[in-house]
């Protein structure tokens, strides 16, 4: 029988305004349902999810058969997993069995079912392993013996709602705790067991954190960067902080120690920014009213006097809004703002500043979720630290990326519960998994973010660009500034030099071979940026940054995805780095901010290439031009002085015609899709791919430059040209406008094809 959600809903969503918000609490419902039995909501209303009674439950038929004890005591290898039921019937059932219902109160809370409501998801099946939790004393604790198991539910055929609805990504499976009290019936300690939480933070817990961060991690998190450690960093003197405990926005004092607060502004009015007005009186004893104040800032201001800190960074109070110059030193400095801070409190349960930060007052969060099953105490845990990041408003914003990778410890405020994350460990309120030694802790496999992600620059850079793309910003505009400060750092972590030299329109221009590989996310239109304010020249068209919307840096196997319904399958790519195995372009030049022809400085890693070719012959190999240009060669034939931003650099030119890839049936929300470049020959050969936008009307031919070789060997005619290994270069598809060229997709040639067009010699200006 087919269940289509609209018939699930309504008992779900009368559920989730019995429960689902604390601040509801008294606002009950009590209309019929299908899914919820009135003896349910009877039994419901009574009962506390926090401290449920020790009496047996009730089970289903299913879930009766199953030894709850004998599963927790030995474990369920994932081969052997059990079948449970359909998710449709597991809903239905929720009203008169405990375990199905703490799998409905999990679909309940990270599913977003009010918004897709005629989804079917009658193929969907819960399956249920068990996983290893770990362990905290790996010296004294025998592993087999001592290490205990949670409940893994996983959902069976969900991918299909995957690829239909990308917003089911976030659906993730369900773990099911053994509350501490119940390990002793399993001879085991109470490690990695889900202790029972308080109705708010428990400020005790947080400072044992810190603690013991200190004492166990030492260097380890004294500095958000694992690598080129410098430890003469200071904040510049126009930083400002807020002193607590006179209540006054007054000067950072040298060296003091400050806590940093990441939350999101949500469009609510200047009431309560710091303005030229009233710096003068935030600056006195008492100045800072608090009455004006939002809750996600008096709640951040009171969390940080009961941690006993003084100080604490809040950009609305500690910048001053209404100048810009003021603004631009500020937004220059982030990297050392969070870098440096003792600790970052990030509000990721709320939606604006007008939100408190949960768990900081009573019935402010979520409560525990708790039914006892056979004797046993289970707790439906919330996501785990990424994956309830996910599920926040706070990770749809893209200046909140740098202000949590920049951070060496973090406070995450949830609307379940909060998360202390440092660069070595993982904790949490609802687990016990505090340890002075090198614990195996499952909660560190759920890490929010790696910053930097690699000893390789470029790797944390597409990691940053990546994440930030796919974040919105109220001001388009403000792209770059959003990333400045993990550009700041990464120029200074990795010897980079000047950021300002190393980095322009958000491009990383010391590795501009890897970094000019950029692609648009299929899903996005081709559509430029709003400029900021007082800026008259549009970005250059080479810059990600220019366009709006996702970017990925993914592998060359992008090349290879060709049909709509498995565009979805290019996120599997998203993390691998461009392939550059020989750099054709050297040197670059670059227009700089005062119309001066600057060259730049961009590494060269690039190994030796040896051709392997299976056949034996005269073999012709793509030869790149090389050498200064003079010049006389650097003015185009314009009539005017060149733009900044404008890219100088010498290659080889050529013309192909351009075909549609067979198969790629047109799709309204796919805006870039794979064209075959074709040779000229009649009749034309297949001889490489493209991504190109789909949104503008083409013309049957396109120019591409050269740029390097890349290690890919498909996305071409293999029949009619010979496979050698890398025997295909990255070409720039490109427009023209006058002597002037624009980006307009990319992809890659055969070194055949490329070598028997004739291409040309040129020096290109590319803006």
């Amino acid at each position: 029988m087919v269940w289509p959600l609209l018939e699930l809903l309504e008992g779900l969503l009368l559920e989730f305004r019995l429960f689902g918000s604390p601040a509801r609490a008294n606002q009950r419902q009590t209309s019929h349902s299908p899914l919820l039995h009135p003896d349910q909501i009877r039994t419901d209303l009574q009962r506390d999810h926090a401290t449920t009674s020790d009496d047996e439950a009730l089970l289903c038929s299913i879930c009766a058969n199953l030894n709850f004890y004998q599963i927790f005591l030995e474990g369920i290898q994932e081969t052997e997993d059990i079948p449970l039921d359909y998710l449709s019937s597991i809903l239905k059932k929720s009203y008169q069995c405990s375990f199905c219902r703490l799998i409905s109160f999990h679909v309940r809370r990270t599913w977003m079912l009010d918004k897709f409501p005629h989804v079917d998801i009658s193929g969907i099946e819960c399956r249920m392993f068990t996983k290893h939790c770990g362990c905290l004393q790996l010296a004294t604790y025998p592993p087999s013996k001592f290490r205990c198991h949670r409940l893994h539910i996983t959902m069976e055929g969900i991918e299909y709602l995957w690829k239909r609805y990308p917003a089911f990504r976030i659906a993730s499976a369900l773990n099911i705790h053994l509350m501490q009290e119940d390990a002793f019936k399993f001879g085991r300690p109470t490690d990695l067991h889900c202790r029972r939480m308080k109705n708010t933070v428990d400020i005790k817990m947080v400072k044992k954190w810190i603690k013991l961060c200190h004492k166990s991690h030492g260097d380890i998190c004294k500095s958000f960067l694992r690598i080129g450690e410098y430890d003469n960093r200071k904040l510049p003197g126009f930083v400002r902080v807020v002193d607590v405990v006179l209540m006054a926005v007054v000067p950072a004092p040298p060296g003091c120690r400050y806590v940093a607060l990441s939350y999101i502004w949500g469009g609510i009015g200047a009431e309560y920014w710091t303005t030229k007005d009233n710096i003068a009186e935030r600056g006195t004893p008492g100045g800072l009213n608090t009455a004006k104040l939002p809750d996600t800032i008096t709640d951040s201001i009171l969390f940080v006097r009961q941690l006993g800190e003084r100080y604490i960074w809040i950009d609305t109070l500690c910048i001053i809004q209404d100048n810009s110059q003021d603004k631009f030193a500020q937004i220059n400095n982030m990297d050392l703002v969070y870098g440096l801070s003792y600790l970052t409190i990030i509000a990721a349960g709320g939606t604006t500043a007008r939100d408190p930060l949960p768990g900081c007052r009573p019935q402010t969060r979520t409560q525990q979720h708790i039914e006892v099953v056979q004797g046993l105490h289970l707790y439906a845990a919330p996501p785990r630290l990424k994956e309830a990041l996910t599920l926040s408003a706070w990770n749809t914003r893209c200046w909140t990326y740098q202000e949590c990778a920049l951070s060496r410890r973090r406070i995450y405020f949830t609307g379940q519960q909060v998360y202390f994350e440092c660069q070595f460990d993982v904790l949490c309120e609802d687990v016990i998994a505090e340890s002075k030694c090198d614990s195996t802790s499952f909660l560190k496999l759920s890490r929010a973010e790696y910053f930097p992600q690699s000893l390789d620059p470029f790797t944390s850079y597409l990691a940053a660009v990546r994440q930030c793309t796919r974040r919105n910003l109220t001001v388009e505009s403000d792209i770059v500034d959003a990333l400045t400060g993990v550009t700041n750092a990464l120029a200074k972590a990795f010897g980079l030099g000047d950021p300002d030299r190393a980095f322009r329109y958000g491009m990383m221009l010391t590795d501009l071979h890897h970094s000019l590989l950029w692609q648009h996310h299929p899903h996005t239109p081709r559509t430029r940026r709003s400029l900021p304010d007082g800026c008259s020249l549009p970005w250059p068209s080479w810059s990600w940054a220019t366009w709006h919307g996702a970017v990925n840096y993914v592998s060359e196997h992008r090349y290879l995805v060709t049909h709509p319904e498995d565009a979805w399958l290019v996120n599997e790519f998203e993390f691998a780095k461009p392939s550059v195995v020989e750099m054709f372009v050297d040197p670059w030049y670059i227009v700089d901010h005062g119309g001066i022809i600057a060259q730049l400085d961009v590494r060269r890693d690039s190994r030796r290439v040896v051709l392997i070719r299976e056949t034996e012959g005269e073999v012709s190999t793509y030869s790149s031009p090389r050498g200064i240009i003079d010049p006389t060669e650097m003015t185009p034939d314009i009539h005017r002085a060149l733009d900044p931003g404008t890219l100088i650099f010498r290659t080889t030119s050529s013309h192909f015609a351009i075909a549609r890839r067979r198969g790629e049936e047109s799709h309204a929300s796919i805006h870039h899709g794979l064209f075959d470049i074709l040779s000229g020959s009649s009749p034309p050969i297949w001889v490489g791919t493209a991504v190109l936008p789909l949104d503008a009307a083409l013309p049957t031919s396109l120019e591409f430059i050269v740029l390097s070789r890349t290690s890919l060997n498909d996305g071409y005619d293999i029949e009619r040209f010979e496979y050698y290994h890398e025997c295909l270069l990255y070409v720039m598809a490109v427009s023209q406008n006058g002597d002037l060229m624009e980006r307009v997709g990319l992809g890659i040639i055969h070194e055949a094809a490329w070598i028997a067009s004739g291409a040309e010699e040129k020096v290109v200006f590319l803006r």
